[in-house]
């Protein structure tokens, strides 16, 4: 593969910054539908390119989740209207918010501005490449794109026909660059490039986060890493709370905001654990059961589907047809729980008690925090976002699934009068 000057993209990154902050909403939104359009004329070689990484990831032992988040076979039709989503979402450039006077007449005031240069580090994600070439051009950001190497032909396909789109409606190609080698020194490099570069965001596993976290000299925003819980406590609707568990572990057990732990109060567990095996288990869900649990599914037959949890299964994040079981005395020992073990992703509470959901909202310091609903809806689009770059479970400068506001700083604007500071 041909050396890769990240210097010199850099620069390039940051002039083309400078035109898409001048670029109007108009303007954008236009050249966001021809992307969208462009991934739908360009379906077959897209999708041919895919088939080829899916082949080559079968053949080099992708594990079912990678391969399934690598998988776009099913699902371009839904990231192009995505796109289409994001165009029609309201620009929150040059927004004017906290406008006041102050007692000597200056007018003071914030404006939101793009962050200026992003650079997103993913793996197994081509959705990711869409997702942040939308937001990022609404948003006024400039982006470099460092995609994994068993995704390196279906991310090609995509920036190809998403910069042809984006150059014909006037926009510079250099606002949008890939990284084509997939050697993981430019990584290193790419983290390094503070003169050029406002933030990074990885997409992936525990690993990259922490070689981000470790060696970057550019802000760093970290999440996308779910050990997701739910709490059942003695209150809730069991009909309704079968059918919102299945769908937070079963829908799609790949992604990071699928369900990897269920936790039951004691008053109800001999009744609604067998049920939640009996229910999920034919959808092939296996389970991982602390002693409690595994007796009160056990307490009616032997389950051969149910196994004893070994010491780290409360803290691993499944990606597969796998859940924790857990039963807890009460509210308090079901929040001391999610407190040692979540990630601070998506946690959520069944309840029809108003006081125990108003205690675990207030409690529980999650990016997201549920009550009686699945926790697949820590998703941009989901959540009426459009997409989303990340889903940050930090707390500076943005929490959650990260859209175009999260994609936004703001500067003070002040008037005057030919005032003077005495």
């Amino acid at each position: 593969m041909n050396e890769i000057d990240l210097t010199d993209m850099g620069q390039r990154a940051r002039a083309a910054a400078l035109h898409l902050a001048r670029a109007t909403t108009e303007q954008k939104n236009a050249a966001l539908r021809a992307m969208a359009d462009a991934l739908e004329a360009n379906a077959e070689s897209i999708l041919d390119a895919n088939r080829l990484d899916l082949e080559d990831g079968r053949a080099s032992g992708l594990s079912a989740a990678l391969l399934d988040r690598l998988d776009l076979q099913n699902r371009l039709a839904g990231i192009a209207a995505d796109v289409r989503g994001v165009a029609g979402l309201p620009d929150p450039v040059g927004q004017t918010f906290d406008a006041r006077t102050l007692e000597n007449g200056l007018q003071v005031s914030k404006r939101r501005v793009p962050l200026g240069v992003l650079g997103v580090i993913y793996e197994a994600r081509p959705n990711v490449t869409v997702d942040v070439a939308a937001l990022a051009l609404k948003s006024g950001n400039a982006v470099i794109l460092r995609g994994g190497s068993e995704t390196l032909r279906s991310n090609l396909a995509l920036v190809a026909a998403l910069r042809q789109a984006m150059t014909a409606h006037g926009f510079p190609a250099d606002a949008f660059q890939y990284i084509e080698n997939t050697d993981r020194k430019y990584v290193g490099e790419l983290l390094k490039l503070h003169r050029y570069m406002d933030l990074i965001i990885p997409r992936g596993g525990s690993a990259l986060h922490t070689l981000c976290r470790e060696n970057s000299t550019i802000p760093v925003i970290t999440g996308g890493i779910g050990i997701c819980h739910l709490y059942v406590d003695e209150t809730a609707d069991q009909d309704a709370a079968l059918k919102i568990v299945h769908n937070a572990k079963t829908q799609r057990p790949s992604v990071c905001n699928a369900l990897d732990t269920l936790l039951v109060h004691r008053q109800i567990a001999a009744d609604f654990l067998p049920r939640v095996v009996e229910y999920l288990g034919s959808a092939g869900v296996t389970f991982r059961a602390e002693p409690r649990a595994l007796a009160a599914v056990n307490g009616r037959a032997y389950d051969p589907r149910v196994a004893l949890a070994g010491p780290d299964d409360f803290d691993t994040e499944w990606l597969a047809l796998v859940l924790g079981l857990k039963v807890v005395d009460s509210l308090d020992e079901a929040i001391e729980h999610i407190r040692r073990h979540s990630t601070q992703h998506s946690d959520g509470i069944l309840t029809q008690n108003n006081e125990a959901a108003e205690r675990f909202l207030a409690e529980v310091d999650s990016a997201a925090v549920y009550v009686n609903a699945s926790t697949r809806f820590t998703d941009g689009s989901a959540l009426g976002l459009g997409a989303e770059i990340a889903v940050s479970t930090q707390r500076l400068h943005a929490r959650g699934p990260m859209a175009l506001e999260e994609l936004t700083t703001y500067k003070w604007v002040v008037v005057g009068a030919g005032h003077v500071r005495p």
